[in-house]
Parts: structure tokens; sequence; C-alpha cells
């Protein structure tokens, strides 16, 4: 055989190899999922960001007839699961649960080892919902103008507890600090839990929380319920002013979770993982499980969700900026990105 021959022959053997390859590529997307997914959740077991991956991933075994696993990896308000994530075979098979907290942290931390918009992939938005904001019995007043008022005129005196610097509640009371002009004193816990124990034992006045995790003290009186932070009164708490209404025009301070994937996962597989998790959000379990902490189903495309996360990014820059936060936190424990 000369040389053109083999030439030629190899040519035809190569395209061939490439065509059944992208063949069986395009069939492993078409059937997709044909093996177990990881559901990364960077929170640990039994929160409520948890028990909603657990009720997604419940009714997504059950519409594929594939095990959805979650795999708790928390951590870093979240950056281990999304570096775990980030890293993961672009296969579609490694997805991750994150939060509202995840865009702060992408805000606030100069040296991540990904890039949230740029390693990552929207897939789909899952929920959104909101705080309460509630105060110690033992605080006078019982409204968020009686607040303001009372934290004006005692400057220093009023403490709030949050779940941790740099968290979603923190942000969101710097925020309320920044709006109103007055000044809170932070007292960061580790987890929301941690902060309600410490105004039941006196050591804040002042805090925000899932409706689920403070229900229980707001029934006993020991705790007071101000307002909630979302735009729109909540069903769940309709007696609740927003805290908008109740006399700070404008704030709003909503909480999300969704799901991304690695970066280089296909447009069509993340297609699937989207339209997935959209027809769970419509099983009466799951929405009965976000109703239960006064969360909301919220679905949406993936592009969607990719403009909220970096118009979040962008939120939470200004605020840290406008509001000379000194916010300078370290790299987590990872190497940095190059």
């Amino acid at each position: 055989m000369h040389a053109l021959q083999r030439a030629i022959v190899a040519t035809v053997i190569a395209a061939g190899v490439a065509a059944a390859a992208a063949q069986g590529f395009a069939q492993s997307q078409d059937q997709y999922p044909t093996k177990p997914v990881r559901l990364i959740v960077g929170l640990a077991a039994g929160g409520g960001v948890d028990t909603t991956a657990r009720a997604l991933a419940q009714r997504l075994t059950e519409a594929w007839g594939r095990p959805v696993i979650v795999d708790n990896r928390p951590g870093a308000t979240g950056a281990i699961a999304l570096d775990l994530t980030a890293k993961s075979a672009p296969d579609g098979y490694t997805i991750c649960m994150i939060t509202g907290a995840t865009t702060i942290n992408s805000a606030v931390t100069p040296k991540l080892p990904y890039d949230l918009t740029k390693d990552l992939a929207a897939v789909s938005q899952v929920s959104t919902s909101y705080y309460v904001v509630f105060q110690s019995s033992s605080l006078p007043g019982k409204s968020i103008k009686e607040l303001v008022a009372y934290a004006k005129a005692n400057p220093g005196k009023v403490n709030y507890g949050s779940a941790g610097t740099a968290g979603s509640q923190h942000l969101a009371w710097e925020r309320f600090g920044h709006m109103t002009g007055i000044k809170l004193v932070h007292v960061p816990y580790k987890g929301a839990a941690a902060a309600i124990t410490a105004m039941l034992a006196g050591e804040v006045q002042v805090a925000m929380s899932a409706l689920i995790n403070v229900r229980p003290h707001l029934s006993s009186g020991r705790l007071r319920a101000l307002a909630i932070t979302a735009k729109e009164r909540s069903p769940s708490v309709p007696e609740l002013p927003t805290v908008a209404e109740a006399g700070v025009p404008d704030y709003e301070a909503n909480q999300w979770i969704g799901v991304v994937t690695g970066a280089k996962v296909s447009p069509a597989i993340v297609r699937k993982l989207n339209a997935g998790i959209a027809d769970a959000l419509k099983s009466p379990d799951v929405v009965q499980r976000l109703g239960a902490d006064g969360s909301t189903a919220a679905s949406s495309s993936p592009e969607e969700f990719g403009a909220l996360i970096r118009s979040d990014i962008a939120k939470w820059r200004k605020l840290v900026k406008d509001a000379k936060l000194g916010l300078n936190l370290t790299t987590l424990g990872f190497k940095p990105r190059a």
C-alpha cells in the first residue's frame, strides 16, 4: 500500500472513530442519567438546606430511576462543596446545592479556588424565602420603627446575633444598619440555632432567622417578631409586615436556594437537569417541605439563575464598599487561584 493510500485509510478510520465517539456522546446525553448523581450540599445534615436537598433528591430519584445521593461537605461557607463541584468530571453527575450566602462569599472573599460565575454553571433556582426579624422580649418596643429609634438613642448598646461573619444574616443586618443610619454590634455564632440560644440567654437583643427556626419561641412569647425581610407579606405569617412596610423603604433581603454544576458540563445535560428540577418542584411533597419554613418553590431557567447569581455578587460588593465594612477574609484554607 502506497503512502498516500495509507494516509487516506488512516484518515477514514480516524473519522469513523470520531463519529462513533460523537454518536456515543450524544446518546449518553440523551439517556442521562445512566448512573447515580451526586448532589453536594455545603452545609451540615439536618438544616433547612439539607432537608430541601433530600426532598429534591428523592423526587429526582423517583423520576429518573437512578439514585440521587446527597453528599454533605460543610465548611468555608459552602466553598468546599463548590470547589469539589468545579473540579469534578464535566459529565453532569456532580451537582451542588447553593444558597444566597454563596454569592456573599464570592463578593467578599478575595481569593477562592474557583470563580462562581466562570467555573460553575447555573442550573436552576429551587426556592426563595426570607428572614423573620425578631427581638428579645426584654427590649422595649414592638416594631421596626421603635427598634430603630431605640438603637439611635442607645448607640452601640444593641447587639445582633448572626450565623457567622460574612454570612447572609450578617450582611442583611449591615444593610439594615446602613439604610437606617444606626450602629448595631455584630456578635457572630456558629449557626442560626446558636444565635437564637444566645438571644434567649440575653447575650444579644435582635436577630434574623428562617421562620422554622424561630416559630416555637414566638409562640411561647420569649421572642417577639417585628417583620419579615421579603418584598411582600408571606401567607405563612400574614400578620407580619415587611421591613419596607414597617419603616425602611426599599429594604429587602430575600434568601434563595439553587443548583449549579461544573462550567464544562454540556448545555444539553444542564437542560435535562433543569427540566428534572422544575418537575420535582411541582411535587406536593416538595412544595410542602419548602412551605414548612416559609419557603416557596421557584424554578428558573439556567440563564435566569445565572443572572441572579451575578446581580447578588454585585449587590453585596457594593454594600461592603458603601458601608465601609472592612471585610478582609482569608482564602479559607484553599490554594489561591493563579
